[in-house]
């Protein structure tokens, strides 16, 4: 027998030989620790596939971790069309509330969320103020009651995105310009904000299928009556453009419930001069500066009482009434929402309400200004002026049958009470809400 010598050894130590088969095998291997990979040729990238296990396990990971990011943030209330307000829910009315940052529509808004309704408020602003709706944001912070969508009425496509985005169960209509004065001198701002609004709301309630409407209208559409007190069936002879804008509103309303297929239940409140504000102090009436000359007599007062102005302008003396001033009836704003409510829950499909909402007693403007007077203990200076154009000699309501149907009644009748209440508010906010 003979052996050929082997290349290596099986001994403890390597032969010269094996060595260096070893480092001549390791080049064809991968690269020990501290060697640098090898470039790729310009413009091509380098490809190990070795690397591939580790770079699919990252992707996996990113793509679960995004994956439960979005699922997380589609539970969230106000992610898009999943949000709570998108989406109808067993025993959750979801209200509408346009011009929920005004004076009447913010405190509607307050009582509908005391009452547990969700609510989405409207508004672009012009005339409510955006410290209410904070708030009332900063009393409902919880998710899923209440939201603000800053939006002109008067653009349809706004409109219709709005009621696609949402679902609403019902409609609560008080966005609008509402002074007497300020309607002669600019008529077709009342029809356009007023009339032609209220289309463009009644329209895409047809297209989305939202079937009750709480309409806020006004005794201006009633005129200069014959006969006191008003009842809904005195005739409406409106008499300036505020008035008119809301009675073509009201038509334009009464035709479409009364149209096939429409199955609308609608209310329709016809309400007096509105004053006071919420008892607890948390809301109360703010109207801009450069609108003063044209608001509510109480804000006229309150404004003297505090210096703003330097007193009171009773415009009109020589009315055919006891004292020859204007005779209204005020209604506090809190037995007015409260009538909202009402009618919101007595509305019924394929059914129209009309209802006056007052006291049933009239006040003349000297019997107020008497009231603002021991109200904030201010005696204001009053000055006496010729009339305002638009406006009438006495309005007072006959509200027997709110009283019978909606079970409503004023409770807030002491004229001085509700001054003194808003005379509270307005002491603790001389610039209203501040910064709008």
């Amino acid at each position: 027998m003979f052996s050929l010598p082997l290349p290596f050894s099986f001994s403890r130590s390597p032969s010269p030989l094996f060595l260096s088969l070893r480092r001549r095998l390791g080049e064809r291997r991968r690269p020990s620790r501290g060697v640098r990979r090898r470039r790729a040729p310009p413009g091509m990238e380098y490809f190990d596939a070795r690397r591939k296990p580790h770079n699919v396990g990252k992707i996996i990971a990113a793509l679960v971790l995004t994956t439960l990011c979005i699922f997380v943030l589609k539970q969230s209330p106000g992610f898009g069309g999943n949000s709570v307000f998108s989406r109808h829910e067993p025993g959750v009315t979801h209200v509408l509330v346009t011009g929920g940052a005004g004076y009447i529509g913010s405190h509607a808004s307050l009582r509908l969320l005391k009452d547990n309704y969700r609510v989405t408020i409207v508004d672009n602003l012009s005339r409510g103020n955006m410290g209410a709706v904070k708030v009332l944001q900063e009393l409902f912070p919880q998710p899923g009651r209440l939201q603000f969508i800053f939006a002109d009425l008067g653009d349809q496509k706004s409109v219709n995105k709005i009621f696609a985005e949402n679902a609403f169960d019902a409609v609560m209509h008080f966005a609008a310009v509402a002074y007497v004065g300020e309607s002669t001198l600019e008529p077709l701002r009342y029809y356009h904000n007023i009339t032609s609004n209220t289309l463009l709301i009644l329209e895409a309630m047809a297209s989305h299928g939202v079937k009750t409407l709480i309409y806020s209208s006004t005794c201006a559409t009633y005129g200069e009556p014959e006969k006191m007190p008003i009842t809904e069936a005195t005739p409406q002879f409106p008499i300036n453009p505020y008035g008119k804008a809301k009675k073509m509103a009201e038509d334009i309303i009464l035709d479409f419930s009364k149209s096939k297929g429409a199955d609308m239940a609608v209310m329709i409140l016809r309400y007096f001069n509105v004053i006071g504000s919420d008892p607890e102090g948390r809301l109360g009436e703010a109207p801009r500066p450069e609108l003063r000359e044209h608001g509510r007599i109480s804000g006229a007062c309150f404004d003297a009482a505090l210096g703003v102005i330097p007193g009171l302008k009773v415009k009109g003396t020589d009315y055919p009434t006891a004292d020859g001033t204007c005779i209204r009836d005020y209604i506090d704003v809190t037995d007015l929402v409260d009538a909202h409510v009402k009618a919101l829950n007595k509305a019924e499909p394929r059914k129209v309400g009309i209802y006056n909402v007052g006291t049933g007693r009239g006040r003349s403007v000297n019997e107020f200004v008497d009231a603002c007077k021991k109200a904030t203990g201010v005696d204001i200076k009053i000055e006496y002026l010729s009339r305002r154009p638009g406006d009438y000699a006495e309005v007072y309501s006959d509200p027997t049958k709110i009283n019978k149907e909606l079970n409503w009644t004023a409770q807030y009748t002491d004229l001085k009470e509700s001054l003194s209440v808003a005379w509270r508010w307005q002491k603790s906010h001389p610039h209203g809400y501040g910064e709008n």
